[in-house]
């Protein structure tokens, strides 16, 4: 029998991630770099600091800018990716943006755009990575960013909850159809994280403390916090777990 350690590792993998310039999705990139996967990077924004970082840990990294809310750009992604890699083996769907306005002002162009990149996209740029793995007839590790508000309401969000809603419906959906063709697919639903999305809550003295009173852990969470459990899902480790959202949190969830 194997060292159950071994069953962590990710050595010969290939992993795209979006959102791959900072926050949560740099940082978990990161973890599957060190893990041993070989990374595919996708963002709108320069990823020139990903791939130092990753290339510094001796794997590669092949970054792919790109504006997934545009469906026409996201089969590219994966064309694009299979140029360098013959294989892919880990996708793991954080690209995101939140919009934030009262509910009876809310726009439609903020409930489009926000709806655009965290659901279509999330599905759309599956459907392309598991076209590829099952046409090769591989295995796949799906991994979707779902939120506290795919449990919960939430205030002055609206498309953002409908969005990671949505998220966390899929996920499960997804897992029924594709754990027979030995592709699972979980989430992460991240807590109140110290990023940019959370800049403006941060820094509104009244909201940042009556975050803090209620989660257990006494602190925001950081990029660092999902390193095990992205790392977890993307594994041999989790080869028996399908359709599941693990809530990294601090303890919000359980108040």
């Amino acid at each position: 029998m194997s060292s159950i350690l071994q069953k962590f590792k990710l050595n010969g993998k290939v992993a795209i991630v979006t959102g791959a310039s900072r926050g949560l999705g740099q940082g978990m990139a990161l973890s599957l770099a060190d893990a041993g996967a070989d990374i595919v990077a996708v963002d709108v924004l320069p990823m020139d600091d990903t791939k130092k970082q990753v290339e510094a840990m001796g794997r590669k990294c092949v970054t792919i800018v790109a504006n997934l809310g545009d469906r026409k750009a996201i089969p590219g992604v994966v064309a694009e990716a299979r140029k360098t890699y013959a294989t892919l083996d880990i996708l793991v769907n954080c690209a995101g943006i939140i919009r934030r306005a009262d509910f009876l002002d809310f726009s439609e162009k903020d409930w489009d755009d926000v709806m655009s990149i965290n659901l279509n996209a999330v599905f759309f740029l599956s459907q392309a990575f598991v076209r590829d793995v099952v046409s090769r007839n591989g295995k796949g590790k799906i991994i979707n960013i779902a939120s506290m508000l795919s449990f919960q309401g939430g205030i002055r969000v609206p498309s953002y909850t409908a969005s990671k809603s949505a998220v966390a419906g899929i996920t499960r959906l997804m897992a029924n159809e594709l754990a027979s063709k030995n592709i699972n697919v979980n989430a992460i639903a991240p807590g109140y994280m110290a990023t940019d999305n959370t800049a403006p809550l941060r820094a509104d003295a009244n909201r940042a403390n009556a975050i803090l009173e209620r989660i257990p852990a006494g602190r925001w969470g950081t990029p660092e916090d999902l390193q095990g459990p992205v790392v977890f899902l993307a594994s041999e480790a989790s080869d028996y777990v399908n359709g599941y959202i693990v809530a990294v949190d601090g303890g919000w969830l359980a108040r």
